[in-house]
């Protein structure tokens, strides 16, 4: 059984559950066992350590969202079996998506979240090195999972076991965060090097082709990767490196500019409002289609219909 809950009812719910201290939650008895210990290391950075197991498969639906930079590392134990992954996420948009954690299986791990601005106060001038891990809010965040190297897992058991108490505590496990966040720049770094994805399939070529059709055709509430790959009959992984090689852009890459070409068709015919045009081409935030319309065309949607009526 797959338990679905909205990211606002899961938050909710754990908000809800009792807290055996100021920092520590346990996991609602309805969902599984576990507890999730939050530690503000200082303004703009979050841990979050946790160790918990579900009763059930859980699904959590997210909404469009400005996204912060964030990663995860995770080790999970089923049936005698142990895997260990790390998920990183740069700033930037977090698309509509449905995050799926499994049950029945014991998962140790942390979770870090860094403001863009902490994360400049960090690094300093060398950030314009890595903007790709920065982007605006109207854009989809950089996405990448590998398995940690031995120096990564070190650092997370480092974390997870803390010797310390009070401001020591707080200076120690902000310390392994950053050697986390400079191990993670590093690897991705490698991974961008040694990239050389493979040649198409003429196939795989034409379902590329259709399921663009089918972005462009559900442009308002399109499917997500799974879904898309699933409808074209390709795997998601094939599917996104295809779609660059095919398109030059990403998948969400591809349907945020037909979404953008299509906002200022219905614009300028002046048959919509700018609300009704974001929502037409599945923008839920008049704001974010507004900031996206402006970094595309140089100019803002209202500005833009005044303009075609003059």
């Amino acid at each position: 059984m797959t338990i679905t809950l909205s990211q606002a009812d899961y938050a909710n719910w754990l908000d809800e559950a009792t807290a055996t201290d100021s920092e520590v939650t346990a996991y609602p008895a309805a969902l599984g066992q576990g507890q999730q210990r939050y530690v503000a290391l200082r303004e703009g950075v979050e841990l979050c350590m946790e160790e918990f197991c579900l009763h059930d498969d859980l699904e959590i639906r997210h909404c469009d969202r400005e996204h912060p930079l964030e990663f995860i590392f995770e080790q999970v134990q089923s049936s005698g079996k142990s895997s260990q992954r790390y998920v990183f996420f740069g700033s930037g948009l977090a698309p509509a998506e449905a995050w799926r954690v499994p049950g029945n299986q014991r998962i140790v791990g942390i979770n870090v979240h860094i403001d863009p601005y902490a994360f400049h106060q960090w690094i300093g001038e060398a950030c314009d090195d890595l903007l790709d891990l920065l982007r605006p809010a109207d854009q989809r965040y950089l996405e990448r999972s590998g398995t940690p190297t031995a120096a990564m897992q070190m650092a997370v058991q480092a974390i997870l076991h803390c010797p310390f108490q009070g401001l020591t505590q707080r200076l120690y496990l902000e310390s392994k965060v950053w050697e986390l966040m400079a191990l993670l720049i590093e690897d991705l770094k490698t991974m961008s090097d040694s990239f050389s994805p493979p040649a198409l399939k003429a196939d795989d070529v034409e379902r590329i082709h259709y399921a663009s059709k089918l972005l462009c055709r559900q442009i308002a509430h399109p499917p997500t990767l799974i879904e898309l790959a699933r409808a074209v009959g390709i795997n998601d992984h094939k599917l996104k490196v295809g779609f660059r090689q095919v398109f030059g852009t990403t998948v969400f890459g591809y349907l945020h500019e037909h979404r953008m070409e299509r906002s200022r068709q219905l614009l300028e015919s002046g048959d919509l409002s700018v609300t009704a045009a974001a929502e037409a081409v599945g923008f839920a935030s008049r704001g974010h289609f507004a900031a996206a319309f402006r970094r595309k065309y140089g100019v803002n949607p209202g500005v833009y219909v005044r303009g075609r009526r003059a």
